[in-house]
């Protein structure tokens, strides 16, 4: 989730500035598919993958990419990972931002991408807080301190804007990614991911969260993209990848406990009791009444301009607002109508 005032220098430089804070991205590499029966397809992640790639796993897994005529290779990455350079310059085709805010600030820094599918239809990042100072709403940040990553702050700055608060009556802390200022009581909320339930369990059972789309601000999370370049001459490989994932994630909605086993067999990091308690809320996230009706990675145009506008109020975009029609392209959704899954 891109939440930072970035120059498109400082974005091609340093990939997506603000990844690192609020989860991982994808990078596919394609080589010419005409090399072989199975274009090789290398995932370079830069991170390690998470419940949030779950149903990319199972797609490799249950031979979806193969069926697709796809050889896809998974490679992790880290902290110092970027997923912007690979996929500008040609090395990869193909990239996963973690929220569709980084792929909005990236095409007005300059950089000719769009969103092709989103993965998840609502962003995880979320402020969690206690019973004892509860942040159950927006106003309930008043007389309250919120710890929040640096590369976050743009988040609270358009929660406050979006519902008319005093950020004088609102302390803002620098903390880091661990909950322990919120479970020492340094902060009263604390934002992450509610998907990283591992680390949010220190807070106990009564934990309470709060959505950022709760609060009025919209996004969608893991969203895949692709420059101009590709979309026009490799719509039918990026189709191929895209519907073989959508097969992926209807073999997780349906057989979530086994998609869970297999994901922490072949990454045994992961934990299984914890991915096991978190496989429900993934699905949530990925599956409502939009993709019932037109399938798995939907998105609605309007909610994208609606994040422009709300970070164009925010003076966030140096060089201008992007237009929404630069933004996102509904080409591989439309090519993928038939397959994936309406669920």
């Amino acid at each position: 989730m891109t939440y930072s005032h970035i120059s498109r220098r400082k974005f091609l430089a340093g990939g997506a500035v603000i990844a690192g804070a609020l989860g991982g991205g994808i990078e596919l590499i394609l080589p010419d598919p005409a090399r072989a029966e199975n274009a090789k397809v290398i995932i370079k992640l830069d991170w390690l993958i998470s419940n949030g790639q779950i149903g990319d796993v199972m797609a490799a897994q249950q031979g979806f990419f193969k069926e697709a005529g796809l050889d896809v290779e998974f490679n992790p990455g880290g902290p110092n990972s970027a997923t912007v350079p690979p996929v500008v310059s040609g090395e990869a085709t193909l990239g996963q931002f973690s929220e569709s805010t980084q792929l909005v600030a990236a095409r007005a820094s300059g950089v000719p991408v769009k969103i092709l599918a989103c993965g998840f239809r609502t962003g995880p990042y979320a402020l969690a807080s206690l019973p004892k100072a509860p942040v159950k709403s927006a106003a309930d940040m008043i007389g309250k301190k919120i710890g929040i990553q640096p590369t976050a702050r743009v988040v609270i700055d358009a929660i406050i804007a979006k519902n008319n608060l005093d950020p004088s009556q609102i302390t803002v802390v620098n903390v880091g990614f661990d909950k322990a200022p919120l479970e020492r009581g340094e902060v009263d909320a604390i934002g992450g991911w509610i998907t990283n339930t591992q680390a949010l369990s220190v807070l106990g059972p009564d934990r309470i969260d709060l959505l950022v789309s709760d609060m009025g601000l919209p996004s969608y999370a893991n969203v895949y993209f692709a420059t101009d370049e590709a979309i026009e001459k490799n719509a039918e490989t990026l189709a191929k990848f895209i519907g073989a994932v959508s097969k992926g994630w209807e073999w997780t909605k349906n057989n979530p406990q086994d998609a869970v086993k297999k994901t922490v067999e072949a990454y045994p990091d992961m934990s299984l009791e914890w991915e096991l308690k978190t496989i429900d809320l993934v699905l949530k996230l990925s599956f409502d009444a939009a993709t019932a009706k037109d399938g798995w990675g939907t998105f609605d145009p309007a909610k994208i301009e609606e994040q422009i506008a709300m970070f164009d109020a925010l003076k966030q975009y140096e060089q201008g607002r992007p237009k929404l029609e630069d933004v996102y392209t509904l080409k591989i959704l439309d090519m993928t109508k038939d397959v994936r899954p309406k669920i």
